[in-house]
């Protein structure tokens, strides 16, 4: 691995992101292949011409993309081979955040409400049809109504989502949802420590939903899911401030 040295006039700051910028092109490129392992943190500062500081944020940068993997004592290790590797580093990454700020959770609910709002749309313009895990998961949810299995529930309620994007047949979103579900999860976790609505309530939400996608109702069927989700959140945004001691 050579490269020129960084130019003295580059911004300190910025240091970091011209090592990003190089180690990202030639892992896409092909030219660092997966599986092979980086040069020593102290090494490429060596190449660089940089401090193993601005190393460090290279790194970091780059494990949040999804393009390398570190492990205490070991050189970084190139591991993008396919979308869903890059997508579970991606969301662990992500996920490490709630544990410095909850309001990240607030943040993954807006990407979900991005992704699900357009998947509706488009399985009610007929672009696909609901698949069966998707009435699957609502008559689960129906079955944890009857027993008033909130446990069950949130499960379910999760499964009829990450359904509702698989039947579009889309892999990269299936799989960058998929991956966020883990996190969703977490949301509804979360949430979960506010009065909210009935667990009948809820269901009538998601039959809602179903029922506009079943009758090519575009509109209502993207209006129904973005308040669905807009709802989740409020609640959600209440567990954050009842977390904080907030009123």
């Amino acid at each position: 691995m050579t490269t020129k040295p960084i130019p003295q006039s580059l911004e300190r700051g910025k240091l970091h992101m011209h090592i990003v910028a190089n180690i990202e092109a030639r892992i896409l490129s092909g030219e660092l292949q997966v599986g092979e392992r980086l040069p020593s943190e102290a090494e490429i500062g060596r190449i660089f011409g940089v401090s193993t500081r601005s190393v460090r944020e290279a790194l970091q940068v780059l494990e949040t993309k999804g393009l390398v993997r570190r492990k205490h004592g070991e050189r970084a290790e190139v591991v993008r081979d396919d979308v869903g590797e890059f997508m579970d580093s991606l969301v662990t990454s992500v996920g490490a955040l709630f544990a410095k700020d909850a309001n990240y959770l607030v943040q993954a609910m807006d990407v979900r409400r991005m992704i699900e709002v357009d998947v509706i749309g488009r399985l009610a313009g007929g672009e696909n049809a609901p698949g069966t895990s998707v009435t699957a998961a609502l008559d689960l949810m129906r079955k944890a109504v009857a027993d008033n299995d909130f446990g069950l529930f949130t499960e379910a309620d999760a499964a009829f989502h990450r359904a509702l994007v698989q039947s579009l047949g889309n892999e990269i979103l299936s799989s960058l949802h998929g991956n966020l579900h883990t996190l969703i999860a977490g949301v509804i976790k979360v949430s979960s420590r506010v009065p909210r609505k009935t667990l009948k309530e809820g269901l009538g939400e998601h039959e809602k939903i179903l029922s506009l996608v079943v009758a090519g109702d575009m509109e209502g069927a993207r209006k129904a899911m973005r308040e669905h989700i807009i709802n989740s959140t409020a609640y959600l945004e209440q567990a954050i401030r009842k977390s904080k001691g907030v009123d």
